[in-house]
């Protein structure tokens, strides 16, 4: 069982893709590789329990289970040390991967207050795109009555295009709200 914008990239956006980027090949065309959900916990080193709430969000919001995120390095001023949990993060692929897609770009940027459209400067070079929110709360799934702390999210989009200009072709035909200049 495919997901709504899977078929939609099979029969809808390869063509266009085809004819915009002038590859012969199915194969060379640029595609959703995965989508990554992370968490900065700063405050998990004074206050374990974020850690478990953080990990409860990110879990209903993905539909899977998240991974701490440990500190590499010893940072004295931050009071931090090496292998203390400092993050939660979530990888998706496949289906689900398409269908948090579907429902980021449908259902929680048109939720956003004054809301105009993404910055098409946030591509990394290799055709990645990053995505801050300042708050869980957006997600449909998230009860604000339950919420203990409104944190960020960051979303990575990771496409196997071979450049930005790629990627945001291949975004901008999968329907990401892109601002106009």
């Amino acid at each position: 069982m495919k997901s709504r914008l899977e078929e939609k990239y099979l029969t809808e956006v390869t063509p266009q893709l085809k004819a915009e980027l002038g590859y012969n090949n199915i194969m060379q065309l640029p595609k959703l590789g995965k989508i990554v959900l992370s968490i900065g916990l700063g405050e998990a080193t004074q206050n374990p329990k974020a850690l478990e709430a953080a990990e409860k969000d990110l879990a209903t919001i993905s539909g899977q289970r998240p991974v701490t995120t440990r500190a590499k390095k010893s940072i004295s001023s931050f009071k931090l040390r090496v292998g203390m949990p400092i993050g939660m993060m979530v990888t998706l692929r496949g289906k689900r991967m398409y269908d948090f897609f579907d429902k980021l770009v449908n259902i929680v940027l048109p939720r956003f207050r004054d809301f105009r459209g993404l910055s098409r400067d946030s591509f990394d070079g290799r055709g990645n795109y990053s995505l801050g929110m300042k708050e869980q709360i957006v997600f449909p799934e998230i009860d604000y009555d339950k919420v203990d702390r409104i944190r960020g999210l960051e979303v990575t989009i990771v496409t196997t295009a071979k450049n930005d200009d790629e990627a945001r072709t291949l975004l901008e035909l999968m329907g990401m709200p892109f601002r106009r200049t």
